[in-house]
């Protein structure tokens, strides 16, 4: 495939008046508020539908240094810029991203705009940047029923092999009701592999409904935003946590465990974004490399009794990991399923089959 070479100009500029102007490509003139933007860079290229980790792009805008214009990967469907035109996500290409990383390093999360088109006058460039400074933030935003799936469904696709794909996984051993708060399709894929069907329930189902579907184990995943306004999730995993079924949590589901458990959460000045961040698992002293991508944390202030802290960051010692010592319950702040990203944390999953396995006995 060969890809198009984006139409307008644009700008990326942030609240505090600093502009890059670049080439625009996507669908959308501008984009105001957009929070941390560019937190996360990587040289993009070429799409494959068949690895969409989502149902659809959650993200608002996409910044990147370089647009490849031409495919060199085999399993490649179309152009990223193709991508995100027919999803209707504006980007923007060919920014100085390690100007970009040190503004960040150095200041924490950014409000930004991508504005482009073929009129970037003065009114329409300060009306984004009134638009950015405008924006609140993410702090107190639930954007968990916002991505959820608004149905349940069955799950048991396994992962992709070369020569095979993704093929079904038909003999299991173990019900897991996956809660979706934002849920990475490898995360299912994964549990799967070792044994499990699984059904998908939409971020504000109630404890009673799951119970109801007698799981062996639930899962509370990844997902944006902030978890503190996330009540019904909180109020639904306190009451399964009192029937002592086994409970894994990854990312936001992590955060919501934590909550349940009596734990507080707190928004971060620098998020952790990107597949090289080193954790230290504090029971054995290893050393885990794992992919991350979130802007809240386990808060340090009043840690209950009843929560060990497994691992911490060695980038800064948040929190990455915590067990409850009374429940057969855990999480784990990073991405243990990686796509993409390193593998280390996937044992994980292993845990969690390990503690379904002991409550049926």
């Amino acid at each position: 495939h060969q890809a198009r070479r984006p139409d307008f100009p644009g700008f990326l500029i942030f609240k505090r008046n600093a502009s890059i102007a670049n080439m625009r490509m996507g669908q959308r003139n501008n984009l105001p508020g957009i929070r941390g933007v560019g937190e996360n860079l990587l040289v993009a290229g070429h799409r494959r539908i068949e690895d969409e980790e989502s149902r659809d792009i959650w993200a608002t805008g996409l910044v990147i240094r370089d647009l490849p214009l031409m495919a060199s990967n085999w399993r490649s469907e179309m152009s990223l810029s193709d991508y995100l035109v027919a999803r209707n996500v504006v980007a923007i290409a060919e920014i100085d991203t390690r100007k970009l990383t040190r503004v960040l390093r150095d200041q924490g999360s950014q409000n930004g705009a991508i504005v482009a088109g073929p009129d970037l006058s003065e009114s329409v460039i300060s009306g984004a940047l009134e638009a950015a400074k405008g924006f609140a933030g993410l702090e107190g935003m639930d954007l968990a029923k916002v991505v959820t799936s608004p149905v349940p469904y069955e799950w048991q696709e396994g992962s992709w092999k070369i020569g095979q794909g993704y093929s079904a996984v038909t003999e299991t051993e173990f019900h897991v009701v996956a809660y979706d708060f934002g849920v990475k399709k490898n995360i299912l894929r994964l549990m799967a592999d070792r044994g499990c069907r699984l059904t998908v329930v939409p971020a504000q189902t109630s404890a009673a409904e799951v119970l109801a579907l007698n799981p062996d184990g639930v899962f509370l995943s990844n997902g944006p935003g902030d978890p503190g306004p996330c009540d019904y999730a909180i109020q639904a995993i306190t009451a399964i946590l009192k029937t002592k079924i086994p409970v894994f949590g990854i990312c936001l589901g992590l955060q919501l465990l934590g909550l349940a458990a009596g734990m507080k959460t707190k928004k971060m000045g620098h998020g952790h974004h990107g597949a090289n961040h080193p954790v230290k698992n504090l029971e054995d002293g290893t050393v885990l490399i794992t992919s991350q991508n979130h802007g809240f944390c386990i808060d340090e202030v009043a840690l209950p009794d009843t929560v060990r802290v497994t691992h911490r960051s060695l980038f800064d010692d948040t929190i990455q990991g915590i067990q409850l010592v009374d429940r057969p319950a855990f999480g784990f702040q990073g991405h243990p399923e990686a796509s993409p990203g390193p593998h280390d944390a996937g044992p994980l999953f292993d845990h969690f089959i390990e503690l379904m396995r002991e409550h049926n006995q």
